[in-house]
Parts: structure tokens; C-alpha cells; sequence
């Protein structure tokens, strides 16, 4: 076994990163009207060709802009669709936890109120910028929400229905604006996307299945739906484009949303998913056991995140080649990989480390890939 030459590397990473210092001043000026949004451009290149260079630093393949330009990891590419906007009100409780409590967060109401389409390749400009500032021996990669993302968050009960009385046509235009989303990005260069999907692991939660229930969905084949939607976004896309997933419980300054091994999706998540490569949180009892990953066929890879973002501790190296090895019970080595669990910043506050330490994390991880790899 060696370095992988092609995504997902054997060391790779979620994509968000740790804001800077003046990134983060420079946006609650922003806000409060004493810069204008070519003195925030300014401000945010400068800090992305610095997280360039933090990446390739630590040794990675994989290169993102740290999701510099967004507020949220999902919400910037959602409000950029045609036809969705965000509305007056909350919309459903997330109750995040963490070691010191629970934290209740309503973000703010979505609806679907027209037709979906893709006006325009969304975060294009933000690309190009990463395309064209990368490095040699760099990969860039782009992050966006999958397209369950836009339905997860208020179900059927965002839909107007006087737009869509048929959610089936809703999926059929969300698909194929993803589609379209899917060929534009391609087009500018990219060759390494993923979609970010934490409803594929809410859904091994059985508190999260009871709330599905209680907005008229149907929790035991929401996943399967949702599934079969992701392949029909995906069923044209470039040859040479590589797609993974990544799933997550939860990420939000440090404290997580839901809580369950894979075993509930596994079967379908593996077998029927349509994608390159997965990239799976296992960094805590949260995230239950390695078993599901004996669905994985061969052919697919599996990003094991092992490392966590949201407590500043380093791994202990042997701990984490045994659980490379524990994993490699149920699907071969070769087609395995390490990585944070997470972003480092789903949101822009971040979560509870620092720069330095963030950066040790991934050094962490390139170390221990090349140690049970080889380079």
C-alpha cells in the first residue's frame, strides 16, 4: 500500500478551518457598516492564502479555502438556489450538547416558495480564487450541502404548496439544479467535491426519527429517499469529477446534535450511494462501532475521522493506528483513510481550539497516514 495519488487521500480533511483573527474582526465590521464588501474580499483573500499555506505546511494533499467566505458550512449555497429564501421565525430546534450542557439553537426559518433552479454555479468565484492560489502538489477541493440538506431542515412542511403539491417535482428540480451545480463547478476546474450531508447520521438517532415523525415524514425510508435523490443529482456527473460525502452528528462550537452508530443506514448508505468515498466521524462512543462498515464494497473508499475538532487534546499516535487496524477488520486497509472528524469551523465562530492547535491535528494526521501507509 502507498500514498494515494488521487481523492481521498490517505491524510485528508473535512474542509472548514479556523478562522483568523482579522477575518472574524473584519466581518463584524462589516455588520456594524465600517468596512464596505471589497475591504471583507480584501480581508478574506489575504486570510485564504494563509490557510493555503497552513495546509500544505501540515503536509496535506487536499486544499479547501477553510469555508473563509461563508457564515455556515450549508446555509450560504442553500439561500443561493432560486426559489428558497429565508423567511420571518425560527425554524425547528437543534438542541446541541456538549460535556457542560445543552445549548438550544433555532436558526433562522427557511421556505421553498418558488420553483428551484441554479441561477448560477454557486461559489464559483470563491473556486476560481482557491483554483488559481493552490499549490503544487495541491488538490483543491470544494464542499457544499447535499441536496437532503435543503429538505432535512423543516421536511415537506417547507414546501408552498402552491408551488409544489407534488414534493416528487420539488426533488426533480432540486436535482437537477444540483446537476447543473455538479457540471458548472467541473467546468471551473474541479475535480474533488464533496456534499456535506449530517441528515444520513441524524437519522441513526432514534430521538432524531421521532422528530421526522412528528413533521409528517416517514423515518424508517427518509434515508432511502434521500439516497435515491443524491443519485439522481449525481447520475450525469463528469467521469474524472470525484465525489465524496461526509456525515456528521452535529458541529457546532464544539458541540454536537445527534448521537448512533451507522448501523441504521449502513446497508443503503454503502451499497446504493452513489459516491466515491465517505467520509465517516468515529471519534468518540457517540459514533458508535466499526460493524456497519462491513456493507462498504469494494472499489469505495472510507475517510476514517478518528481526530477530533472539537477538543484541543492530541491523539495518542498508537491509539489511533490500532483503531485503523480494528476498522480494517471489516473493510480492507487499502481502501481506508484518516481525517479530522469534522470542520474545524461548520460555523464562523469556530470551534474550541486554537490556529496552532488546529494545525498539530492535521500534522497528527498526516503523520499516522504515512506511518500505517507508507509515503
Amino acid at each position: 500500500m502507498s500514498r494515494r495519488h488521487t481523492p481521498p487521500f490517505r491524510a485528508d480533511h473535512v474542509g472548514s478551518l479556523l478562522r483568523p483573527p482579522e477575518l472574524t474582526r473584519a466581518r463584524a465590521a462589516l455588520r456594524a457598516g465600517t468596512i464596505d464588501a471589497d475591504e471583507l474580499e480584501r480581508v478574506e483573500d489575504e486570510a485564504i492564502l494563509g490557510v493555503i499555506a497552513l495546509q500544505r505546511d501540515a503536509g496535506l494533499q487536499a486544499v479547501t479555502d477553510g469555508e473563509f467566505r461563508r457564515t455556515s458550512w450549508h446555509m450560504d449555497f442553500i439561500y443561493a438556489l432560486e426559489g428558497i429564501e429565508q423567511v420571518a421565525g425560527e425554524s425547528i430546534h437543534v438542541q446541541f450538547r456538549d460535556a457542560e450542557g445543552e445549548y438550544d439553537y433555532a436558526p433562522p426559518a427557511m421556505r421553498v416558495g418558488g420553483q428551484v433552479t441554479l441561477p448560477h454555479t454557486i461559489f464559483a468565484e470563491a473556486f476560481t480564487f482557491l483554483r488559481d492560489h493552490a499549490e503544487a502538489g495541491q488538490t483543491p477541493k470544494l464542499t457544499i450541502p447535499s441536496p437532503s440538506m435543503v429538505h432535512y431542515r423543516g421536511g415537506n412542511s417547507a414546501l408552498d404548496p402552491e408551488v409544489y403539491s407534488d414534493v416528487d417535482a420539488f426533488w426533480s428540480d432540486l436535482t437537477a439544479a444540483y446537476a447543473q451545480q455538479l457540471a458548472g463547478v467541473h467546468e471551473l476546474g474541479c475535480r474533488y467535491l464533496q456534499l456535506d450531508d449530517t441528515s444520513l447520521a441524524y437519522v441513526n438517532d432514534p430521538a432524531q426519527r421521532e422528530h421526522i415523525e412528528r413533521i409528517g415524514g416517514d423515518p424508517d425510508h427518509l434515508h432511502e429517499q434521500y439516497i435515491a435523490n443524491l443519485n439522481r443529482a449525481l447520475a450525469d456527473r463528469p467521469g474524472d469529477l470525484t465525489v465524496t460525502t461526509h456525515l456528521c452528528r452535529g458541529n457546532n462550537q464544539s458541540m454536537w446534535a445527534a448521537e448512533g452508530g451507522y448501523d441504521f443506514v449502513a446497508e443503503a448508505l454503502f451499497g446504493d450511494l452513489q459516491v466515491d468515498g465517505y467520509f465517516l466521524e468515529f471519534d468518540d462512543e457517540r459514533s458508535g462501532g466499526f460493524e456497519p462498515l462491513r456493507y462498504v464494497p469494494p472499489g469505495k473508499q472510507v475517510v476514517l475521522g478518528l481526530v477530533t475538532t472539537k477538543r484541543p487534546e492530541l491523539e495518542d499516535r498508537d491509539l489511533l493506528r490500532r483503531r485503523i487496524e480494528e476498522a480494517s477488520r471489516y473493510v480492507d486497509l487499502d481502501q481506508l483513510c484518516l481525517s479530522p472528524q469534522c470542520g474545524f469551523s461548520s460555523t464562523e465562530e469556530g470551534n474550541r481550539l486554537t490556529i496552532d492547535e488546529e494545525k498539530r491535528k492535521l500534522e497528527l494526521i498526516v503523520g499516522v497516514a504515512a506511518e500505517v501507509w507508507g509515503d
